[in-house]
């Protein structure tokens, strides 16, 4: 995969660009419509799929925001919203079935899956098989780059490749000294983790870090998500002792990433951002924050975590994105699906992406590209990767969108 770093794609301002590995801005987001607006002219279904709240409660939360603009279709609305169960990797046939049931809907035109978990691929096939018509759109897919290719269409990945280099940076410059890498088996065999994890240890040689692996339970093994949040609980303060406060931690499950920035906050040590960036990610579950009043509104959500994270564990040791990175795919998914339904945009038109992206993003700066094959050169048509600039909670933004990833990380190949 090979991409210039030349600009920072600026929500607000409007452009028409196509699919390419440059970098987009995206146009300012409109007024959405009122529910009513939307409900009187009705003419079809947007399926949305997410895990629970126990698994990945940002994108769950973007679905609800769907459903709050347009309605659930029980009560006459557009959006109908289900989960996926918990433990998916043993329960792939009943989430493809799940999926494909959206399609027995005549009304159904677009299927959201996000996260995209094993099996959506196969889903999306079906799905095809039955109903053509149907846009399939795949979230943070699981499944390898070209295998959720050959069904979806379109495929949306945090910047892997990028952040592998630019989350080691960021770190850098919050003066960590080592990085430690927290995963499992299932996820290292997922080629957009394992590659990012063989850019993080290669840029934390390039940087000056100490890198480290190590190993945590899979939430969805049998041991649950309790489980696997009770190991990494006993677990930090001993990766503290072993390595030091001036470590920055990272790991690649969202189940995980409260039981971490809990002991981080009482033993030491730092966090750049989750694995899929959040101010929600986390940061209230083990902070003890109430955000009942501000929800929905990101602005005021970061303000409110920022304050508490700064006044119990100070300044300049941990990150996010400003705004929810699955929280804003769902919806900006979904929002693409309804505007290319109503013909307001298409599909071959990434800065369309962007926008509907933007009504959920205002003010964001983002960068990104498509997805290239780094074994073939073959740049994917219906595959795009994104990021955000990390904010350092005490200190604000880092301009990652801004630095210049060195051209031998696009290089690095998943089985070398």
């Amino acid at each position: 995969m090979k991409k210039s770093l030349t600009t920072a794609i600026v929500i607000m301002l409007a452009s028409t660009l196509f699919f390419s590995c440059q970098k987009k801005e995206a146009p300012a987001a409109k007024p959405a419509e009122t529910k009513a607006e939307v409900t009187a002219n009705k003419t079809f279904h947007i399926g949305i799929v997410t895990g629970t709240v126990s698994q990945s409660e940002d994108d769950l939360r973007g679905a609800e925001e769907l459903i709050k603009r347009y309605g659930k279709v029980s009560e006459g609305g557009m959006i109908q919203h289900i989960t996926y169960p918990d433990d998916f990797m043993s329960q792939q046939e009943t989430t493809i079935s799940q999926i494909v049931a959206l399609a027995d809907d005549p009304l159904m035109k677009a299927i959201v899956v996000n996260q995209a978990v094993p099996g959506t691929t196969e889903a999306f096939k079906r799905v095809k098989e039955k109903r053509s018509d149907i846009l399939c759109f795949a979230g943070e897919p699981h499944e390898d780059p070209g295998v959720i290719q050959t069904t979806a269409d379109l495929a949306v990945n945090s910047d892997f490749i990028s952040r592998g280099y630019t989350i080691i940076w960021a770190a850098k410059q919050m003066g960590a000294k080592s990085f430690v890498h927290i995963s499992f088996p299932r996820h290292m065999s997922y080629e957009t983790l394992g590659l990012r994890r063989k850019i993080m240890e290669e840029a934390c040689k390039d940087l000056g870090l100490e890198f480290a692996f190590e190993t945590a339970p899979d939430p969805t093994s049998d041991v649950g998500v309790a489980g696997a949040q009770q190991f990494i609980l006993e677990k930090v303060p001993q990766w503290i002792q072993k390595y030091g406060k001036d470590t920055a931690f990272f790991c690649t499950n969202d189940a995980h990433t409260e039981p971490l920035l809990k002991q981080l906050a009482a033993y030491g040590g730092m966090f750049v951002e989750a694995d899929l960036p959040s101010p929600l990610m986390g940061y209230p579950g083990a902070f003890g924050i109430d955000l009942t009043a501000e929800a929905g509104d990101f602005q005021k959500i970061l303000t409110k975590v920022e304050k508490v994270v700064v006044d119990k564990a100070g300044p300049g040791k941990f990150g996010t994105w400003a705004f929810s990175y699955g929280f804003s795919v769902s919806a900006g998914l979904g929002e693409y699906a309804k505007r290319i339904i109503e013909g307001t945009a298409s599909l071959s038109k990434i800065s369309d992406f962007y926008a509907a992206l933007g009504e959920f993003t205002p003010g964001a700066k983002w960068n990104g590209g498509s997805y290239i094959d780094a074994n073939t050169g073959v740049r994917a048509k219906n595959h795009v990767l994104i990021y955000m600039d990390t904010y350092i909670m005490g200190q604000g933004y880092l301009p990652t969108t801004t630095v210049e990833v060195p051209e031998k990380y696009y290089n690095i190949k998943f089985t070398d």
